[in-house]
């Protein structure tokens, strides 16, 4: 199947892309499997001019490859809309005890939903009685956040009908009000939402109707399922951190997938690219191992409600929408490169609704911060221009992934030079145990312990995975240039 990139061109790439984007390449090709370069840039306040160029070519720079053309998150702006629509109208409740299943149900527009490029039948039934007045529809570009007041108030549900949670909701919350009403989180630093508006939506719609007609600014959250839901619990294998296991109110709250100023987030707009493009083999930084699970769930919400199986360029068939209704979608075992022990779901599929994962280790500058773009001395357009040459920074990035060992199969204590084809060779070799060996075998989760029922599970574990390199560019292998080719003026 296929793998890939996905940078955003907010700058230059810094040595953690560099490995994020060598650690992907060799993973898809190690397979023999394609790999796609995808551009995201769907938040363009934070898009830097020729950022994309940049990234292409130091991509060709360093060897790495990619099949077709480049994608750009900036040109599917109505497949996010279609995949909102989708989304909207759809309940949280379980229709009744036992049923792991929902009913998929249209925008308040009623059974074509309709968007700038035309129409879309992706999601068909009827609307919720009592939330066809909070799943507004928009239809125009680019701010899919403003309401269609007309429609949208005039159908909010009064206070007496029957209570029901709506899967996409309107939030109204600043930052300062979700900061101020949530509990202080350890370890990264993240805030679950605390559900104010959710509480709203369902306590007292004719204050959201009041709102809505005032044009009082906000964004739209995706709900998470109660604790007692077994759709709560999430589990996932990683080739790097092992098994994963989140509960989903808990560990990621009612998480926001359109801003306010009408851009589309990037929890919503990975998961529909990464299945619509057939990507089933996700490589990434460890950061983002709590947003895999946001997306299993985004991912599962987005299938049950018909989006993906009546698309015509969707890479999945029917096999892959099967494993909506039997709860496997992202209960993923072995693979080639990384088996896992045996257990639930071993035998799902891969496939781009059910992909394999890999989370890298992060890297540390030499004051112990992690890596970012505004940090010019580390990008790749300043190594270049001081003479590094690709091999000493595919030689870095492999070492950082544990790919260079002696002869009694350590890592070496310093990094040689080593071009991607090498680089891909130790792979095969080593695979994804060498990336294990790196790190201290903590792990994000532990698939015995969390249970989202039990609050006795509510601290989570937080992962020694941090690579504290000296100063990078002291600690790039040396680059011997062979006297013939001095003179010939190939360097």
């Amino acid at each position: 199947m296929t793998g890939r990139f996905a940078p955003t061109p907010s700058g230059r790439m810094h040595i953690g892309n560099a490995t994020a984007m060598l650690a992907a390449w060799l993973s898809a090709r190690a397979e023999h499997r394609r790999i796609l370069l995808r551009i995201e840039d769907i938040d363009q306040p934070r898009v830097v001019p020729d950022a994309d160029r940049w990234i292409m070519d130091d991509l060709n720079w360093l060897g790495l490859d990619w099949d077709d053309e480049p994608i750009y998150q900036s040109q599917r702006l109505d497949l996010y809309h279609e995949a909102l629509d989708a989304l909207r109208g759809r309940v949280i409740d379980l229709p009744n005890p036992g049923n792991t299943s929902n009913t998929s149900n249209t925008s308040a527009c009623g059974t074509v939903i309709g968007t700038a490029t035309g129409t879309s039948t992706r999601a068909s039934g009827n609307a919720h009685p009592t939330l066809s007045g909070l799943v507004e529809c928009a239809h125009g570009f680019p701010n899919p956040a403003v309401a269609s007041t007309s429609a949208t108030i005039a159908s909010i549900p009064a206070a007496e009908s029957a209570p029901a949670t709506p899967l996409i909701y309107p939030c109204f919350c600043s930052r300062s009000d979700i900061r101020a009403a949530s509990a202080p989180q350890e370890g990264d630093g993240f805030v679950v939402y605390p559900g104010t508006c959710r509480r709203l939506i369902t306590a007292d719609p004719a204050t959201a109707r009041t709102r809505l007609a005032n044009g009082d600014r906000h964004s739209w959250r995706i709900a998470m399922p109660t604790a007692d839901d077994p759709r709560a619990d999430v589990r996932f294998h990683d080739r790097v951190f092992g098994p994963q296991r989140f509960c989903l109110p808990r560990d990621v709250g009612d998480s926001v997938i359109c801003r306010s100023d009408g851009i589309f987030s990037y929890q919503l707009a990975v998961v529909v690219d990464d299945v619509l493009n057939g990507v089933d083999d996700v490589v990434r930084g460890r950061d983002l191992l709590r947003s895999t699970a946001l997306q299993i769930w985004i991912r599962r919400e987005l299938a049950a409600a018909g989006f993906f199986a009546t698309d015509a360029d969707c890479a999945t068939d029917a096999a892959d929408c099967a494993m909506v209704s039997t709860g496997a979608i992202g209960q993923r075992g072995a693979t080639q490169h990384g088996a896992e022990p045996r257990g639930a779901h071993q035998d799902a599929p891969r496939s781009p609704l059910n992909p394999a994962y890999a989370h890298l280790p992060l890297i540390d500058n030499a004051n112990g911060r992690r890596l970012a773009k505004r940090e010019r001395a580390l990008d790749l357009g300043t190594l270049r221009a001081s003479g590094v040459r690709p091999e000493q920074i595919v030689g870095y990035c492999a070492w950082l992934l544990g790919l260079q060992r002696d002869a009694l199969g350590r890592r070496t204590d310093a990094p040689r030079p080593m071009s991607a084809a090498e680089a891909l060779r130790a792979f095969d070799r080593l695979s994804w145990l060498a990336i294990r060996d790196e790190r201290s075998g903590a792990k994000m989760g532990d698939t015995e312990a969390q249970d989202c029922a039990n609050p006795a599970t509510q601290q989570r574990p937080q992962p020694a995975d941090r690579l504290l390199p000296a100063d990078i560019v002291a600690a790039l292998p040396r680059y011997d240039v062979p006297d013939d080719a001095a003179r010939r003026g190939l360097v």
